[in-house]
C-alpha cells in the first residue's frame, strides 16, 4: 500500500484546510485509514481514522471541528479542518491499516505540515 497525502499549507486561526491521501497499492487489504499529527516535541498521535466500515473515531481535540470522510471511489481519504487553532499545527500523517493472513499492517505517507498561525 502506497500513501500519497497533499494539501497542507499556512492558514490563520478560525480558518480551514482540507488534507487529502490518496492510496494505491493492495488498497483491497485495507481496513482503515486515518491521519496522524506529530507537534515538535512531542509524540504522533491520532487525529481521525475511519473504517473500511465507515465507523469513524476522533481525538477529543478534533472533535466537531475536524471531519473525516472517505472516496470509495477514488480511493481517497479527506479530512476537513475547520476552526484550526495554533495548537493544531504540526505535521499531518496519513495511514492505513491492512490486515493479510491475520496480521496487521501500518503504513504512513509523507508528512504534510500544517501551520496555523496569524
Amino acid at each position: 500500500v502506497q500513501l500519497q497525502a497533499s494539501g497542507g499549507g499556512l492558514v490563520q486561526p478560525g480558518g480551514s484546510l482540507r488534507l487529502s491521501c490518496a492510496a494505491s497499492g493492495t488498497i483491497s487489504s485495507i481496513t482503515a485509514m486515518g491521519w496522524y499529527c506529530q507537534a515538535p516535541g512531542k509524540q504522533r498521535e491520532l487525529v481521525a481514522r475511519i473504517t473500511s466500515g465507515g465507523n469513524r473515531i476522533y481525538a477529543d481535540s478534533a472533535k466537531g471541528r475536524f471531519t473525516i470522510s472517505r472516496d470509495n471511489a477514488e480511493n481517497t481519504v479527506l479530512l476537513q479542518m475547520n476552526s484550526l487553532k495554533p495548537e493544531d499545527t504540526a505535521v499531518y500523517y496519513c495511514n492505513a491499516k491492512s490486515l493479510v493472513g491475520g496480521r496487521q499492517n501500518d503504513y504512513w505517507g509523507q508528512g504534510t505540515l500544517v501551520t496555523v498561525s496569524s
